[in-house]
């Protein structure tokens, strides 16, 4: 399954988070792929919005790696930036991290650094950058979890 997004403005992009947000279920594990600056953390806010987590309680976790949101349910908010590749994410014990989503979400920036380390199933959002204020979201997944956001989306 896919769905393709073609953002013309932030707030655009905050309005698709959000309905991701609402639309989300526990177990959600989303890996989020995109260059510096295409949107990773904005839409990360906007779908823990949707979560019901306050925005400004929302932030990178770049220097701490994990921050966790109450909301609907609980999330798990990885920013992976910093660390150096998969050994590094074994070492952050990031497969109890995968436990612990199961009754809520986690969201992961930078998920190409830990991508053999990801169970099957995730939701896969790739941000690319258009122009300074369009951005191209792909959303993808093999996992029929994900079906029901598909088909909202859809109708965007």
């Amino acid at each position: 399954m896919e769905y393709v997004f073609l953002s013309d403005s932030p707030a655009a992009t905050t309005a698709l988070g959000k309905k991701i947000g609402i639309i989300l279920s526990a177990g959600s594990i989303l890996a989020m792929v995109g260059e510096l600056g295409s949107g990773k953390t904005l839409i990360t806010r906007a779908i823990c919005a949707g979560l019901g987590v306050p925005s400004r309680q929302v932030s990178s976790p770049s220097f701490v790696l994990v921050n966790e949101y109450r909301g609907r349910l609980p999330v798990y908010h990885l920013d992976l930036y910093r660390i150096a590749g998969e050994a590094d994410g074994v070492e952050l014990g990031i497969a109890d991290y995968f436990r612990r989503a199961a009754a809520g979400v986690m969201i992961i920036e930078w998920a190409e650094k830990i991508y053999s380390l990801l169970p099957p199933g995730v939701l896969k959002i790739e941000l690319d950058v258009i122009s300074p204020r369009q951005r191209r979201l792909v959303m993808s997944s093999t996992d029929d979890k994900y079906r029901r956001l598909f088909l909202e989306l859809g109708k965007l």
